[in-house]
């Protein structure tokens, strides 16, 4: 009678308890990206498995997109995207999806910026933060990453940013992945199974609809190859926009999941640990990611 009881506490508290049977506060995670479309395809499923264990997640996009297409531009695509944005955060499930108020194609480094991402995870009071790498073909990633990199330290100062309550903890933060290769490779320190929520994730992919069948298409000569039918669609998204396991992330699998359950698994996100903010043990990277406390 006592462990119903307890186990009651714990649901309408909103306490989780993770596979090694502690007991914690729902997790906050933020993840900040460049464009209103990043971090669905980096991260989504990731992003669902959070929301879906009751943790609570919000992804930022440091430009509003307005440049992101080619015949449609400025104020009104940026509406657009910030349409996109909002309901892909319905179909993930997870809390919010903010789109600031920076120009596509523009984005620098500058203080002003770099007040807004301090306090967007300020405001968040994150537990873990999820950005790019600062390597990358495109500005706005790679300044995304440096303005996180430059707020990671900073978010714990009380006289940076003073209008906003520095946070009591430094988070952690991580990479998304990627595939280049100078000065060093991405490194999968750790990969989640997204299997179960492939689905929600294309999902998510197809409600930023100016991107995935206009704008990336176009980009890639492949406009014309983009299905009318609705159905055909998700089928073309998974063709196209499904990322592939190397052979370094699969090693990172078995490694979080046991060899034989890693070695099957379908679907898969992975990120590098920054060295800046926190540096996560084993059994805190397991506290940051319950998903990952399975057990052959």
């Amino acid at each position: 009678m006592k462990n119903i009881i307890f186990f009651i506490l714990i649901i309408a508290c909103g306490i989780s308890v993770n596979g090694q049977n502690e007991v914690n506060q729902p997790l906050r995670i933020i993840a900040i990206g460049a464009h209103p479309d990043d971090l669905d395809q980096q991260m989504g499923g990731t992003a669902a498995l959070f929301s879906e264990m009751g943790h609570h997640v919000k992804f930022v996009s440091v430009t509003n997109g307005d440049a992101g297409h080619f015949n449609k531009g400025g104020g009104h695509l940026a509406k657009i995207r910030r349409a996109e944005a909002a309901e892909a955060a319905k179909r993930l499930g997870i809390d919010a999806y903010t789109v600031l108020d920076n120009h596509d194609g523009e984005l620098l480094p500058t203080l002003t910026v770099r007040h807004q991402i301090i306090r967007e995870i300020r405001n968040w009071n994150a537990d873990i933060v999820i950005t790019h790498r600062p390597v990358d073909y495109h500005p706005d990633h790679r300044y995304t990453g440096i303005i996180v990199q430059d707020a990671a330290y900073l978010v714990i100062v009380p006289n940076i940013t003073p209008d906003t309550p520095p946070l009591k903890k430094n988070p952690v933060f991580l990479y998304l992945e990627d595939d280049f290769q100078k000065p060093y490779p991405f490194q999968p320190d750790i990969a989640v199974d997204i299997t179960d929520v492939f689905d929600k994730k294309i999902s998510a992919h197809d409600a930023h609809k100016s991107q995935m069948y206009e704008w990336l298409p176009w980009v890639n000569k492949q406009l014309a190859n983009v299905p009318e039918q609705s159905d055909k669609k998700l089928e073309w998204l998974k063709e196209n926009w499904t990322l592939p396991i190397t052979p370094k992330v699969r090693q990172s699998l078995i490694k979080w999941y046991g060899k034989k359950k890693g070695e099957k698994i379908l679907h898969a996100e992975a990120f590098e640990i920054c060295e800046y903010g926190r540096q996560p043990s084993k059994k805190e990277i397991l506290q940051l990611f319950p998903m990952l406390n399975l057990k052959e």
